[in-house]
């Protein structure tokens, strides 16, 4: 009692900044309103009933504060209305920090029975923070064992569900040893490892008791997800002490431990922020609270610390905080400008619930600069829990909230997109929940985490992305179908950014957490191509070859064909003929003019490849052989014959392609069918060809695309590349007068 009258003395009306935190305090005898938040609430229409709540809710809080005797609930109607007053408030609007106090001591105090005891803990919702000072007080009651082990267990859970509301932690980091010994309790382990994950930091000293953790976790039969989790990071602290070998990452480490009170906290967060113009959350960034979720996080919130701010200073000291200090901790909560990052990049003490860093621009900073596996290790088990437990069609009762999970996998997909790394649990949850989505939920979120799936084995990718992926999209619309293509293509350059970066960088290689050999990172980009070019071809003949879909597909190619130039990887694949055919013949002169830009940037890198390899300046295995080289010439053989020569009907051997004989084509009934696909009757060009014509002999109405001869050829030539055609312009200069020369001298001699 003495310690809470203290407490309630030290009540100051805050800083304008901090008012929100007042204003939920202010109704406690001792405390004063702030007068700008006074004026507001007097013009609250709900002002009345909310006065008439915290009276009733005082009245509760004094009674329990006054229990001696054990009360039986059935028997004492004063008891079931207090309680009962407590939980309604708790729902609706959160308790304020001040009854946590009251509530947790009367709660472990063992003084009531289990069911009020159990019904008063799972009413402990946070409108605001949680004082550190009533969590230190409701631990001690755990010494003495008044309290039974199941409302120990629930308190634990309370504690881990609630953690990061809890406005200061350097006196709960104190109790990390005491926490520890309860590691041998069966029944507690699970939860005390959780707590004691979300506690450890560098500078803990007591998990230098490893061994004692190693030999409890030897014990257990089989592998314990949550012993190995608390070791883990014990090892990436300290691997000299941690002596036996940890298992793979597991999807899942600890039981979920917010059942109770995350529903109610995402209630009272949602109705306060609607219904409180004063509840606002102080964020870093500009960004707007808007998720409904706390455990999301989209931005770092800042806990208001319910001291005063008159004995922030001494309080800093007495808990060793130093903000500009260089040889102690500095708590993420105060970082605010780049400056202070750089001042104390080596000293920052990130939150326990990773998924506060998200949004914040200055902590992705300090992430892409540090290499800290600790860091990577507590986001991949809080992702990991956060997709599985939200996913709208993975979790059986989360069938609402679609909207809030699109927010979240938009905040994953932009910090995947400031790291420029995919994150491993969005891989493992993409793995697991596209067997079961149904193409339409999250459609452009999921399709872009596809994009940042980091390296990984081809058998897994097959089976896990490849092989559901080409059911969505061939029982798909062709949006969809486009929508696929362009992830693919987002992947490949993701991937082939990454073997750049890493390239030259055996450190980084070794920290990747692929660590994908160069052999493995051929294979798989060669496997993503066989893919894409085996579902394109199939695309094209469901769809009837459409202009929309076609520029996907060669605008993957147009990445696919310079890997070896421009991402230094010894590999070149051809697209197959079910494509470069379609794409040849098109009637969209884009896509032509794609497909010309494409054939010159793979001479380009064969030609490179080519005299790299017969020079010996390389002795890096080439992914292509004679057998590339050899498919190349057979399309460029066909180009040059359908656009320059007129003789693709002739010359055309590829296996797919055009060749027929002269007899077939005459019983086709076209005339002149030999010149059908030049760069003048080309049904892609024909369109350039009536404009130049229009524009060379405005008095000529016929239309006789015969003129387009001699230097009228070259003419019309210039007025193609004058039109933006720079990948026939580019394709004709380096393939024509290499390819045919002889033709190319008689241009102005071919009939049309």
């Amino acid at each position: 009692m003495q310690r809470r009258q203290s407490f309630k003395t030290q009540k100051q009306p805050l800083q304008v900044h901090c008012k929100n935190q007042t204003d939920l305090s202010a109704w406690r005898k001792g405390g004063r309103i702030d007068p700008e938040k006074n004026v507001q609430s007097n013009q609250s229409p709900n002002n009345q009933k909310n006065d008439s709540k915290q009276g009733s809710l005082e009245q509760a809080l004094s009674y329990f504060e006054k229990v001696q005797d054990r009360v039986s609930l059935k028997k004492n109607s004063v008891l079931q209305k207090h309680l009962t007053t407590v939980e309604s408030i708790a729902l609706q609007s959160g308790l304020p920090p001040e009854a946590f106090d009251v509530l947790l001591n009367v709660a472990l105090s063992g003084k009531l029975a289990d069911t009020v005891n159990t019904r008063l803990l799972k009413s402990l919702l946070p409108a605001s923070v949680i004082p550190e000072t009533s969590v230190v007080s409701s631990v001690s009651w755990l010494c003495v064992s008044k309290c039974s082990g199941n409302i120990q267990l629930l308190f634990l859970r309370w504690l881990i569900a609630v953690f990061d509301f809890i406005d200061h932690k350097e006196q709960l980091h104190a109790l990390y040893g005491f926490f520890f010994s309860f590691l041998q309790d069966e029944k507690m382990c699970p939860y005390v490892c959780h707590l004691l994950y979300l506690l450890t930091r560098k500078e803990t000293g007591e998990y230098i008791q490893l061994y004692e953790t190693e030999y409890h976790f030897i014990s257990y039969s089989g592998m314990q997800s949550y012993l190995q989790a608390l070791l883990s990071l014990y090892k990436l602290y300290c691997p000299e002490l941690v002596t036996i070998t940890l298992p793979g990452k597991m999807k899942t480490y600890f039981k979920n431990s917010e059942g109770p009170w995350k529903a109610g906290i995402n209630t009272v967060r949602r109705r306060n922020q609607e219904n409180s113009p004063v509840f606002q959350p102080l964020f870093l960034g500009t960004a707007q609270p808007q998720s409904r979720k706390r455990k999301w996080n989209i931005q770092l919130i800042i806990p208001v610390s319910s001291t005063n701010t008159n004995n922030l200073e001494e309080d800093e000291k007495k808990y060793r905080v130093d903000l500009y200090s260089m040889s102690e901790s500095f708590r993420v909560e105060q970082l605010q400008t780049f400056s202070q990052l750089l001042q104390n990049i080596h000293h920052l003490e990130f939150p326990s619930q990773m998924g506060s860093v998200l949004t914040n621009p200055l902590l992705l900073h300090y992430m892409n600069c540090i290499k800290d596996e600790s860091i990577y290790l507590r986001l991949y088990y809080w992702m990991g829990q956060t997709l599985q437990e939200e996913c709208t069609w993975c979790s059986v009762d989360n069938n609402q909230g679609e909207e809030e999970f699109k927010d979240f996998l938009e905040t994953v997909y932009k910090t995947e997109c400031f790291l420029q790394e995919g994150f491993s649990s969005c891989e493992e949850f993409l793995y697991k929940s596209l067997p079961l989505w149904d193409g339409f939920c999250c459609r452009s979120q999921i399709l872009r985490l596809v994009s940042w799936i980091p390296l990984s084995s081809f058998s897994e990718i097959k089976s896990h992305l490849y092989d559901p992926l080409a059911q969505f999209f061939f029982t798909s619309s062709l949006y969809f179908k486009c929508s696929v293509l362009e992830c693919l293509k987002e992947l490949l350059q993701n991937w082939l950014n990454w073997h750049v970066i890493h390239l030259d960088s055996e450190s980084d290689s070794q920290v990747h957490s692929s660590n994908t050999t160069h052999s493995e990172l051929l294979n798989v980009v060669a496997e993503l191509i066989h893919f894409v070019g085996w579902i394109s071809t199939l695309a094209l003949r469901l769809e009837n070859n459409p202009t929309f879909l076609l520029y996907f597909i060669l605008d993957f190619y147009e990445t696919a064909c310079d890997m070896y130039l421009r991402y230094n990887l010894p590999l070149l694949i051809m697209p197959p003929a079910g494509v470069f055919y379609p794409a040849l013949l098109s009637m969209d002169s884009v896509s032509l003019n794609q497909l010309c830009y494409i054939m010159y940037r793979y001479r380009t890198n064969l030609v490179a490849a080519k005299e790299n390899e017969l020079s010996k300046k390389e002795t890096v295995q080439f992914r292509f052989s004679n057998q590339t080289y050899q498919e190349y010439n057979q399309y460029i053989t066909a180009m040059v014959g359908c656009l320059w020569t007129s003789s693709v009907f002739q010359k055309d051997i590829h296996p797919q392609g055009l060749r027929m004989d002269d007899e077939l084509l005459k019983k086709t009934a076209v005339q002149e069918f030999k010149n059908s696909f030049n760069i003048v009757y080309h049904p892609a060009m024909m369109g350039y060809a009536v404009l130049f014509l229009q524009q060379a002999w405005p008095d000529d109405t016929t239309f006789n695309f015969s003129l387009i001869k001699g230097k009228k050829w070259n003419w019309y030539l210039e007025y193609l590349y004058a039109h933006g055609l720079k990948g026939l312009k580019v394709f004709i200069e380096s393939s024509i007068n290499r390819v045919s020369q002889a033709s190319h001298r008689k241009a102005g001699n071919v009939q049309v």
